[in-house]
């Protein structure tokens, strides 16, 4: 233990020199450059520099334009879907009823069809609301693979520079991200030159 303990101080404290000569020597090159300008879309990663950026995804979903309007779609879809379902349900729910009404008018054999036939309708409405269901979840799955689609091209082209080794994503409400800087907020940069490629593709 003692023998393992020791190679990893050793290792840890080669890091540190190792890393400590490379600061130095970027110091001493920087001399006779000019200050890297702060913000994430201007910076310039210097030799041997690992930078990395994020987009806030709550606000790319507030103000990306295309986003918003297949969004709106989609909602509207679902809307009419579930009105379309409620509209069917309160309809059966009116025969029932009706039937419960008639109940002692009817012979056994009426009252069995058209039981029957209530039943018959539900398990109809059932299958109908399945095969809404997964079509609504079909068609919401390619709105989200293509809008990745989407990020993911504008991100290559936005960073066929170099500039930055990672790019992550951010929310608010799900996010493996700590702490985040602005200063390497890019989120401005994607929303606007994602709208400026959806107006062009749109004209």
């Amino acid at each position: 233990m003692r023998t393992r303990k020791q190679l990893v101080t050793k290792g840890l404290l080669a890091a540190l020199a190792a890393g400590l000569l490379i600061s130095c020597q970027g110091k001493q090159a920087g001399n006779n450059t000019p200050a890297a300008t702060s913000g994430a879309s201007n910076s310039t990663p210097a030799a041997g520099s690992f930078k990395i950026a994020y987009v806030d995804l709550d606000s790319l979903e507030a103000h990306f334009e295309y986003f918003k309007e297949k969004r709106a779609l989609l909602e509207q879809k679902q809307q009419q879907m579930d009105n379309q379902l409620k509209g069917k349900a309160r309809a059966l729910q009116s025969e029932y009823e009706d039937l419960q009404r008639k109940a002692s008018t009817l012979t056994q054999e009426q009252g069995e069809s058209a039981q029957r036939s209530l039943m018959s309708k539900q398990q109809q409405l059932e299958q109908e609301a399945q095969n809404l269901r997964a079509s609504y979840t079909e068609q919401e799955t390619k709105f989200n693979e293509e809008l990745q689609k989407r990020l993911d091209d504008f991100l290559k082209s936005y960073n066929a520079d170099k500039r930055f080794a990672y790019i992550f994503s951010y929310r608010s409400t799900a996010s493996n991200i700590l702490y985040k800087d602005p200063a390497y907020d890019v989120t401005p940069d994607v929303i606007k030159g994602m709208n400026e490629n959806g107006a062009a593709a749109s004209k």
